[in-house]
């Protein structure tokens, strides 16, 4: 049986920034598409570019790990409905290790 990291206890061998990179990249192959990308997703990525940039963001660092938990909703309805199996997988990874 394989050993689960508790993460209340610690977060030790999770790389929740690096998922929430992954994830975040695999978002934007959808949402940099002018098909699919709509006034909500056009200011999620305003949020993206000010990530782990206080100074530019009024001293709130924001970054993407906190940007997918912040809208892990919304990413997930996305996801669901472009059938995206590789990005919910991880979405859930994510939110069972870091959220």
């Amino acid at each position: 049986m394989e050993k689960k990291t508790d993460r209340y206890v610690t977060f030790k061998g999770i790389d929740g920034d690096g998922n929430a990179r992954r994830l975040v990249a695999m978002l934007r192959r959808h949402i940099d598409d002018p098909a699919i990308t709509n006034a909500f997703w056009e200011k999620f990525k305003e949020k993206l570019a000010l990530a782990g940039l206080p100074d530019a963001a009024h001293g709130r660092n924001r970054d993407e790990l906190f940007l997918v938990h912040s809208y892990i909703n919304n990413i997930r309805e996305l996801m669901e409905e472009l059938e995206d199996l590789e990005a919910l997988t991880l979405l859930d990874r994510i939110e069972k290790e870091s959220c």
